[in-house]
């Protein structure tokens, strides 16, 4: 395969995605990546189905985080399913699991015992809350831990209004990337010393790091973090308006200072500049309601595209707010890289979100699509010495479907 991480192997055990994402950002990097699976599958597999209400041709959620893995299912409750699962691990560089600890523990999967057999091994697990302390074995998913725990959701509440509901995996594929990096640096440390070692991240921790501007403030000078709105926040030069057409964007000037008179050119009010209201950044904060429902009143004038261009000629910066629909229609979006066509099955390809880091020298590629539940499990087992007899009688006793 294609990818800095060629050549290296990975076992992962993980479910939904916080695990499997740092798999699939492994896969795309090179790794070869075996997923173990139950019988019945990673209960990912189904759920894209079950919320969306309507019959669907594909799980694109699964697919992503999935992409390019073999699968093997086990029942790891068996010794013999355990002993599978040790034989690939005796032979992997990389452990990956979002696993609780007790359920490893009790499958021979534990930190200290793999790498007892494999000292070599990297094993990385993200958990919900961390590995110390009163919640560490806490069940979670990252809209508990990262975003309702770690303070992003009150962070982002007005007074008043309802905590914002989180979109899908956000803070589960930032904690996969998170150690994705981890072990890649574990690697690169391994190759010293050759030893592995293991390589924790959480949910919780992560998110506190995603809101590491407002927590540190609270640390160092107890200043907790305030949610703004439209005609409450310190600079309305960076703020969000809706032009004429009903388009929302955003105005970039965090150096309000410095980009208030490109504004006040785009929007064609010199007087503002000698405005007291407005002439200072501590002027703007105090009087921020009255200038946005003046640039409110301003901006339904024309539609976005004519603002863009005014914004443009005039040098003050500016982003849209997009749709899904507008993002993947974006011809920056596509030459930035954030598409690639991923291998069907069948000989075609079909159009996938990027992993987001590229390698000017090692390359990366998408090595296959996501695995059917078990898809491999035959012919991992056959690469591991197990003959068809063997493979027969594991059938039979119902370690593997």
């Amino acid at each position: 395969m294609a990818g800095p991480l060629s050549g290296v192997r990975v076992v992962e055990l993980g479910f939904w995605v916080a695990g499997p994402s740092a798999g699939g950002v492994l896969a795309d990097w090179g790794a070869e990546v075996v997923k173990i699976e139950p019988p019945t599958g990673d209960p990912f597999r189904g759920l894209y189905m079950s919320v969306s209400g309507v019959e669907v041709p594909a799980n694109p959620p699964f697919e992503l985080d999935n992409r390019g893995k073999r699968s093997i299912a086990l029942d790891l409750s068996t010794a013999e399913g355990q002993a599978i699962a040790d034989a690939l691990l005796d032979r992997a560089d990389v452990f990956v699991t979002n696993i609780r600890r007790e359920i490893l523990e009790r499958f021979g999967l534990g930190d200290a015992r793999q790498r007892g057999r494999n000292p070599r091994l990297v094993y990385g697990r993200v958990t919900g809350y961390g590995e110390e302390g009163p919640d560490r074995d806490r069940p979670s998913y990252d809209i508990g831990a990262f975003w309702s725990r770690a303070g992003i959701a009150a962070a982002l509440t007005p007074p008043g209004a309802d905590p914002p509901y989180q979109r899908g995996a956000l803070g589960d594929h930032i904690a996969g990337v998170t150690l994705a990096g981890g072990i890649a640096a574990a690697l690169l440390a391994r190759a010293t010393s050759g030893e592995g070692q293991m390589v924790t991240t959480s949910l919780l921790r992560v998110g506190i790091f995603v809101l590491g501007w407002d927590t540190s403030a609270t640390l160092r000078l107890g200043i907790p973090a305030t949610p703004l709105t439209r005609t409450t926040t310190p600079n309305p030069v960076i703020d969000c308006y809706r032009a004429g057409d009903g388009r929302w964007f955003w105005l970039l000037g965090l150096q309000g200072q410095r980009h208030w008179p490109d504004l006040v050119r785009a929007v064609e009010r010199p007087e503002w500049l000698e405005d007291p209201r407005f002439a200072t950044l501590r002027a703007r904060r105090d009087n921020c309601a009255a200038l946005v429902a003046l640039l409110d009143a301003i901006f339904v004038t024309r539609p976005l595209p004519e603002w863009g261009a005014i914004f443009d000629r005039t040098g003050m910066w500016w982003a849209p707010v997009q749709t899904t629909e507008e993002v993947i229609a974006d011809p920056q979006a596509h030459a930035a890289g954030a598409f690639v066509d991923v291998p069907d099955g069948e000989g075609g390809t079909v159009r996938g979100v990027a992993s987001p880091v590229d390698f000017s020298r090692t390359r990366w590629a998408p090595g296959g699509p996501s695995p059917e539940c078990g898809q491999h499990t035959e012919e991992i087992l056959l690469a591991l010495g197990y003959d068809w007899e063997a493979i027969a009688g594991l059938k039979a006793r119902g370690v593997i479907p």
